[in-house]
């Protein structure tokens, strides 16, 4: 096996190419933040909650999303209500064994969903078939839709109210740009709530 080391400047091209996907999306991206944060903070100033749902790295970054909401991101606050579909295990393999995959998060949307919650529906690609069952049963029910994907929102694009694409030619430059997205919603909403 051969030693493909890589060098200091390649290395900084990388990280480059990354800085420039953050840059991008601040650039085409702060106004959908910032009305996802508005419709996110006045449904919690309602008695609603936020839902979040992701396949893979993006069920990471639900769980993430909730623990800043539901903890503390910045500053202390009373705990605000947002919880990651992604993180219950028997209800998960028990949807999954019994009715298939793609209705692991829309199953859950009918069980937990109110006219005054939000649904956060993350897709870097914008095609993941349980996170679009899960805007379609979220829209059904009165929730509003946000999405977070890649810079083509695919199909999840036409069931959001607010649809905020973080720039990225690859997969994992997508996910940087949508952690720096994820942050930035976290922030606006502790300054609205």
């Amino acid at each position: 096996m051969k030693n493909k080391s890589i060098t200091e400047a390649q290395l900084q091209r990388e990280l480059l190419k990354s800085a420039q996907a953050l840059v991008e999306t601040a650039e085409t991206s702060a106004g959908e933040i910032i009305r996802a944060a508005g419709l996110i903070a006045g449904a919690f100033k309602k008695g609603g909650k936020l839902l979040i749902c992701g396949n893979g790295g993006s069920a990471a970054d639900s769980q993430h999303i909730a623990a800043e909401l539901v903890v503390r991101f910045l500053k202390e606050r009373k705990a605000l209500p947002a919880m990651a579909l992604t993180t219950d295990s028997s209800v998960l393999t028990a949807e999954a064994n019994d009715h298939g995959f793609g209705t692991v998060f829309s199953r859950q949307v009918e069980a937990l969903g109110n006219k005054e919650d939000v649904l956060l529906a993350i897709s870097t690609s914008g095609r993941s078939p349980n996170v679009i069952e899960a805007a379609k049963a979220a829209k059904k029910k009165g929730l509003i839709v946000i999405g977070l994907t890649g810079p083509v929102p695919g199909a999840l694009g036409k069931y959001c109210r607010v649809c905020i694409k973080a720039a990225g030619d690859k997969t994992f430059r997508i996910q940087e740009s949508m952690l720096m997205v994820e942050h930035a919603l976290c922030d606006l909403i502790e300054k609205r709530y």
